[in-house]
């Protein structure tokens, strides 16, 4: 049994739903023991580095220092989510290299109690771990439903193949993991040559016409080589591809339907697990023109998710409270001046 520490992200409990649930499936068969991170927090995603060095690190480092003490069997920390991984990478990689951040950090992590030694843990990509760890022999002898006649653009955006400071990717700029795994799983890769090209991030909330255009390459790339979906290794990725692409061609009058679903999902399929279970039906862009190309009935999307409520907010019962009360006194305010 292959072990390792598992850091899931926040992403994986909400819109990387699907991703999770093939991971799931996936390791069950592949005989992976995977060991979450006791009492982990956010990463920070990106923008937090940019806004102040400190926090961000030590928030990072956190998860990092809780992992290494847990440690039992294996110091390989597994993270499936592409920002995670490379926050986590980073904040383990810039420790070492810059000893007065290593210093700092820890002095915020002693306020709980905890420290991290720089290089305690081995820091993987869910991606690197089944080609590299696992093998793709393995992977294509669990095979038993292959997905010949599939047509796949292999997309695993910018974070995951650099800076790469262990190098663990075969390409910076080019990497052929991801295409390599596709192929032993059946499917027909296509040479994709926008593979690690940014999805724009975060852009779709700060500059919307930069993160279309963005999309509208990617998208308009993998239509042009005909594939029938794009397969991604990120959350983020898959949300923007996905969440905006109608937004992208209502903006350049496009009518783009590429489905994007995460890379597990089609392994999930591969070694016999239907659909549903594998996370299809989750996505945004239909996935049921593609999955008939393999004999796959997809199954029916999910009703969208009603818009939270004040009182359901992700946040203390006493914080809840106090929010509502708050709001009431708005409407009060509200009321009376008008």
């Amino acid at each position: 049994m292959n072990k390792y520490i598992y850091y899931p992200g926040c992403s994986m409990e909400g819109s990387a739903r699907a991703y999770a649930e093939s991971l799931s499936q996936v390791a069950k068969i592949l005989d992976m023991e995977l060991a979450t991170v006791r009492d982990w927090n956010c990463c920070g995603a990106t923008e937090y580095l940019s806004i102040n060095l400190i926090p961000a690190y030590s928030l990072i480092a956190r998860n990092l220092a809780i992992a290494a003490g847990q440690v039992n069997g294996t110091n390989e920390l597994m993270a499936p989510c592409s920002a995670c991984y490379l926050n986590l990478e980073k904040a383990d990689y810039y420790m070492a290299e810059r000893p007065a951040l290593g210093e700092k950090v820890n002095e915020a992590l002693a306020a709980g109690g905890l420290h991290y030694k720089p290089g305690s843990l081995q820091i993987r990509h869910l991606v690197d771990v089944l080609v590299n760890d696992i093998g793709l022999d393995v992977i294509k002898s669990k095979v038993v439903r292959p997905l010949t006649g599939l047509r796949i653009a292999p997309y695993l955006g910018c974070m995951v193949p650099r800076p790469d400071y262990q190098h663990r990717w075969s390409d910076h700029e080019y990497p052929l993991e991801l295409d390599d795994l596709m192929h032993v799983l059946g499917a027909e890769v296509i040479d994709f040559p926008l593979k690690t090209d940014c999805c724009g991030g975060h852009m779709s909330q700060i500059a919307p016409e930069t993160a279309y255009e963005l999309i509208r390459r990617l998208v308009s790339e993998a239509d042009e080589y005909q594939a029938d979906l794009m397969v991604t290794v990120c959350p983020m990725c898959q949300m923007n591809l996905d969440a905006y692409q109608g937004e992208a061609n209502r903006f350049f009058g496009t009518k783009y339907q590429m489905p994007i679903v995460f890379f597990t999902q089609l392994m999930a399929l591969a070694f016999g697990i239907d659909a549903k279970s594998a996370g299809f039906g989750l996505e945004l862009v239909s996935a049921k023109k593609a999955l008939a190309r393999i004999g796959v009935e997809a199954p029916a999307p999910e009703p969208a998710s009603p818009r939270r409520k004040p009182d359901g907010l992700p946040m203390p019962p006493h914080r809840r409270k106090k929010y509502a009360s708050g709001r009431e006194a708005s409407d009060e305010k509200i009321a009376v001046a008008e």
